[in-house]
């Protein structure tokens, strides 16, 4: 069963679509903030739902990286239907699937948000058991409790299955394998008090992939999630620049 609020949505606009893929245990309802901020500016919008996201922690332990990417792209093709023109807005691990998506499909703009191409080593990720043996065992997420975001934001899961932690780290090795592969103008925004994705990430990107427009946006005293917190209107801003430079 979804959990309340945690649906996809789709706000109708104009010619050019803006698929936003939210990040690992997380729903779409951390990017529909922007979603709207975007629609008013008058894009056609899809905030995707991953499989085994937004309903409980064991269907996340049952899905893989290509369930998540294969949610992205049934994302992409719905809103191709509609537009004439895909930008795609990933945050955190939807950022990796972005990357992925825009190597497999035509992307015209890419935005990546707090991509983590390198993770914090304070989140215990050298202690992570081998994945054979790591079936049925989770590890716990502290509690969301964000001011001014809708309510499904602050019903994230509260465990994160190892397993699933294994397929994040296995994505983060492919998107770095494809990254020169990548040609798509790139907006890359990153906090600097990311606690979560090292800001290095950032750097990597944009000086790994092909792309001939790369942005780098730091975002100062900003966190993960930058869609969400006191740093958002900044956020919105320079992803709404982003998609109506000529």
């Amino acid at each position: 069963m979804i959990i309340e609020g945690a649906e996809p949505f789709l706000m109708r606009g104009g010619s050019t679509g803006i698929l936003l893929i939210h990040g690992f245990t997380g729903l779409p309802a951390e990017l529909l903030l922007l979603g709207e901020y975007l629609n008013r500016a008058g894009f056609t919008v899809l905030g995707v739902r991953l499989a085994g996201h937004g309903t409980s922690e064991l269907d996340l332990m049952r899905t893989t990286r290509e369930d998540w990417l294969n949610s992205a792209l049934d994302g992409y093709e719905m809103l191709s239907g509609l537009c004439e023109k895909i930008f795609v807005v990933g945050h955190s691990m939807g950022a990796l699937l972005a990357l992925k998506l825009s190597a497999l499909k035509k992307v015209d703009r890419l935005i990546l948000i707090s991509a983590p191409i390198f993770v914090d080593e304070g989140l215990g990720a050298k202690n992570l058991p081998p994945r054979e043996k790591c079936a049925g065992l989770y590890v716990s997420k502290a509690r969301r409790n964000l001011p001014d975001v809708p309510p499904a934001v602050n019903r994230t899961y509260h465990k994160m299955p190892l397993v699933s932690v294994h397929e994040l780290f296995e994505l983060i090795a492919e998107v770095k394998k494809i990254l020169p592969q990548i040609e798509t103008p790139l907006l890359i925004m990153h906090g600097t008090d990311d606690h979560t994705a090292k800001i290095s990430s950032a750097k990597f990107i944009a000086e790994t992939a092909a792309s001939s427009v790369v942005e780098l946006v730091t975002v100062q005293s900003g966190g993960h999630l930058l869609p969400l917190t006191e740093s958002r209107e900044f956020v919105f801003e320079a992803v709404l620049k982003f998609c109506l430079r000529g």
